[in-house]
């Protein structure tokens, strides 16, 4: 009779959700104790991940065995999914804290350790998760460290993808004359062979933005070509002040988003109340401040929230401070 040992403890791999949620090639858990894997179009195997973000969503949920928990954590590339089962007791009673925090309008950061898991829709697509293994509850410094460590992990394997395509085929001997590293040649041969060709220059970009986000500047693309626009305006682009006198004009070419930025951000603080302050409002007191360019308010909008985690959206369209 042959005993099958169980394997060693995976290595929980730091990565941003895109990387994650554009994965649809399962790998492994042939035997009873092997591990499953998700592997990355970046060649990541992914058996035990490393996530963190602002709370995006908390719920509980009853069954028929007890109940089970799901959420969400954003970082500047997407959303992250987990979720804590029925059967992991131990978790239960903090998920509850969580829950009734979040359901007060409170919003925090999360770095988070799981499992990653999948499952195949109806439509036949493939959608990835994490099952919870264990948490924390971080301040924005901690965040700023994972955002730093996780764009280097990233840009090690954008680096091994781009030699992985420039080889001569995907077998392991190839890539590993082509220069990608031993621990990823596994995992980059697996994808290579199922993803195909891509650009991963998405990637990058999001590897920008999160480096940003890290040092508290801005990190949409599209605030930068408002930004640009806005410097050259016509002699007559001028917009009337409704706080003070008629005589009151603010160009729009003096304006940068740094300015839009301060101003977006103590119009929600003054304002909020219990609620929030709904986005049209936040337009309003805006344009009677001198900033009437609604694409540029929204892209303001949306990097507070989602990459400086000063602001958070309580329910659609209504913001608080963070």
């Amino acid at each position: 009779m042959t005993t099958q040992q169980r394997s060693r403890r995976q290595t929980a791999i730091r990565l941003f959700s895109r990387e994650y949620f554009e994965s649809s090639l399962p790998d492994g858990g042939e035997g009873e104790f092997d591990p499953k894997f998700v592997v990355t179009k970046l060649g990541a195997r992914v058996n035990r991940m490393y996530v963190a973000g602002v709370i995006e969503r908390l719920e509980r949920r009853d069954g028929d065995n007890g109940p089970s928990y799901s959420g969400a954590v954003r970082d500047p590339t997407g959303i992250h999914f987990w979720s804590v089962p029925a059967f992991r007791p131990e978790l239960h009673l903090e998920m509850e804290e969580l829950v009734s925090r979040f359901e007060s309008g409170d919003r925090f950061l999360m770095a988070c350790v799981g499992k990653s898991n999948h499952y195949t829709t109806e439509d036949g697509g493939f959608r990835c998760t994490m099952q919870l293994q264990d948490y924390a509850l971080i301040d924005r410094d901690a965040y700023a460290k994972w955002l730093i460590e996780t764009a280097d992990h990233t840009m090690r394997r954008i680096d091994a993808i781009g030699k992985a395509q420039n080889a001569e085929s995907t077998d392991s001997d190839s890539l590993r004359e082509a220069g990608v590293p031993e621990d990823l040649l596994h995992g980059i041969e697996l994808a290579m062979n199922h993803y195909g060709e891509w650009d991963p220059e998405g990637y990058k970009v999001g590897v920008l933005q999160a480096l940003s986000a890290a040092e508290g500047r801005v990190v949409s693309f599209e605030e930068h070509e408002v930004e640009a626009k806005s410097s050259s305006p016509s002699d007559n682009e001028v917009v009337e002040s409704k706080s003070g006198s008629n005589n009151d004009v603010v160009e729009n070419g003096d304006v940068d988003s740094g300015d839009l930025e301060s101003v977006v951000l103590s119009i929600i603080t003054e304002h909020a109340g219990a609620e929030g302050i709904d986005y049209d409002s936040i337009v309003k007191h805006c344009s009677q401040r001198g900033f009437s360019n609604d694409d540029a308010i929204e892209d303001v909008i949306d990097s507070l929230r989602d990459d400086k985690c000063e602001i958070m959206e309580p329910r659609f369209g209504w913001f608080k401070p963070l």
